[in-house]
């Protein structure tokens, strides 16, 4: 009977250890992107600390199992602590496999425009870029043409407006998405803007150039990231959305 209840206490000191595991985990996995946003330490140790826990979600996951079936067939307890920590672990390590996966479906590229033979230009955001590690350059054919092949939808958009009307609606449109507008020109037909993605707050810049012609404007859209080679598709989700939102916004 003592050794019965010794096991009993030893499976439930084990469901408890593995939850507590699983939370510091989750805990470790969401200050990976947000020390990154706030300035703790640098995107490349909030990327290697994501990682990390994705391995250490994987251990614990496993640790977890096992708690989870020793209490099913032996103690009895522990079972909510254990099936927690598993459930727990096993989100932690997913997000990073379904990041990865999706970085793997998309081209490694972090520049996306709607016109890439002759893409909008910055020229207020260029100063903001200083010192960072990809340029404001556009990287020519090599770029455009992994671009055409995964996002063929992303092309200019041409509103039957009057310039004023046409640019009124673009500004707008990019100040609803909660956009930090850098420059908004109407003579030249020109905004630029950033934005800051949710988890890690990777900032990209974005430029919409409108020209007009045959009774309306054509609008381009440039999004590109300042830092890291692929945006894992990030670019043109932004675009689609705000092309999307400039298209309903009638």
């Amino acid at each position: 009977m003592k050794h019965s209840v010794g096991l009993g206490r030893g499976g439930t000191v084990l469901s408890l250890a593995v939850a507590i595991a699983a939370v510091v985990l989750a805990a470790l996995a969401a200050l990976s992107g947000l020390g990154v946003r706030w300035d703790w330490w640098s995107f490349r140790t909030g990327l290697t600390l994501f990682r990390w826990t994705a391995w250490g979600g994987v251990a614990v996951a496993a640790v977890s199992l096992s708690a989870l079936i020793g209490a099913l067939l032996k103690t009895r307890r522990g079972i909510p602590l254990a099936g927690f920590g598993l459930f727990v672990a096993v989100a932690v390590a997913a997000i990073p496999w379904r990041w990865q996966k999706l970085a793997q479906s998309v081209p490694a590229i972090h520049d996306i425009s709607t016109d890439t033979e002759n893409p909008p230009l910055f020229e207020a955001i260029k100063p903001l870029r200083a010192g960072s590690p990809n340029p404001s350059e556009y990287g020519g054919d090599a770029v455009a043409l992994q671009q055409r092949k995964a996002y063929p939808d992303i092309t200019p958009v041409f509103l039957r407006l009057p310039p004023s009307d046409a640019f009124a609606r673009a500004l707008s449109t990019a100040e609803s998405l909660c956009w930090q507008i850098a420059a908004a020109d109407p003579a030249a037909g020109r905004i630029e803007a950033t934005d800051q993605t949710f988890w890690f707050g990777f900032k990209d810049d974005i430029v919409i150039r409108l020209t007009p012609h045959d009774g309306g404007v054509t609008l381009d859209v440039r999004s590109t990231s300042r830092v890291g080679r692929s945006d894992v598709g990030t670019n043109a989700k932004r675009i689609r959305a705000y092309l999307k939102k400039l298209q309903n916004n009638n």
